[in-house]
């Protein structure tokens, strides 16, 4: 019986577990997912990114067509995402890689609509990452204190929070957020503007926890800094805990720019694949 394979990658050291799912036959369950992403049970991961295509998918959105590669997202806890800016990253390389698309520019699908991407020789990958959108205020409480945050959509819900520091921040708890405004969980950013285009992040994500990088959270980041400032459209270095990124605001859509790496891909034992339950 042979295994499933599976490659191990991460975008700035945000990592994900990559099943290339060619014939739509894994049941990927949400038990399955929280195993695999186990640091001592499974594999270990901030998330699992299913290759697939967009035809085995249900409740996609209109602009994702049946024949397009779709990143089958779910977090680490087993909940699924609507989108992941790193993730969507290390997914491009992967088609690349195996040869599935041309290196270039090609669509990605996601739950959150159809992303151009392009990867290059060198192994960068810059995503569109859509548009980013300003839907608030809001704050979040972390160890009894509570800032201000800018809420932001960027497929996926974010509040975005200036501090002066980071370091002395407990992100090992999920921060305190409003329910109502955030019905469906929220990623929160913690952000120090170095300078009008240089900005340090932390980030927690809904559903894993802090992570080394968020890439929705840097577009959410950029575009709450730029909102405090009154302006709409801007670019900015982002540095995260696990390297850096490049993000750019338009008035219509963000853009993403970083690396993708892997760095493992072997074979899941199928009988312990089978052995998860519920």
């Amino acid at each position: 019986m042979s295994g499933i394979p599976f490659l191990k990658g991460h975008g700035t050291e945000n990592d994900f577990v990559l099943l290339p799912d060619l014939d739509a036959s894994l049941d990927l369950t949400a038990a399955r997912v929280r195993t695999l992403c186990d640091r001592r049970a499974g594999l270990g991961a901030d998330g699992v990114l299913r290759v697939v295509r967009a035809k085995a998918v249900e409740h996609r959105p209109a602009d994702v067509d049946d024949d397009m590669w779709f990143m089958d997202y779910r977090n680490a806890d087993g909940s699924i995402a609507e989108m992941c800016g790193n993730g969507v990253r290390v997914f491009a390389r992967y088609l690349v890689d195996a040869g599935l698309v041309s290196a270039g520019e090609f669509p990605v699908g996601s739950r959150a609509g159809a992303r151009a991407v392009v990867v290059d020789r060198n192994g960068d990958v810059a995503v569109d990452m859509g548009p980013s959108r300003v839907t608030g205020e809001s704050t979040a409480t972390v160890a009894g204190v509570t800032r201000e945050g800018i809420a932001v959509d960027v497929g996926n819900p974010h509040l975005v929070c200036e501090v002066d520091r980071l370091d002395d921040l407990d992100l090992t708890t999920r921060p305190g957020y409003d329910p109502e405004v955030f019905p469906h969980g929220v990623n929160v950013e913690f952000v120090v503007v170095e300078a009008p285009d240089r900005l340090h992040m932390r980030v927690h994500e809904r559903g894993v926890g802090e992570t080394r990088s968020c890439g929705t959270g840097t577009v959410a980041a950029v575009t709450g800094v730029l909102h405090r400032r009154g302006e709409k459209t801007g670019a900015a270095e982002v540095f995260v805990p696990g390297g850096r990124v490049h993000v750019g605001i338009g008035e219509h859509s963000a853009t993403l720019t970083g690396p993708a790496a892997f760095v493992a891909r072997g074979e899941l034992d199928r009988a312990w694949w089978n052995a998860i339950e519920e």
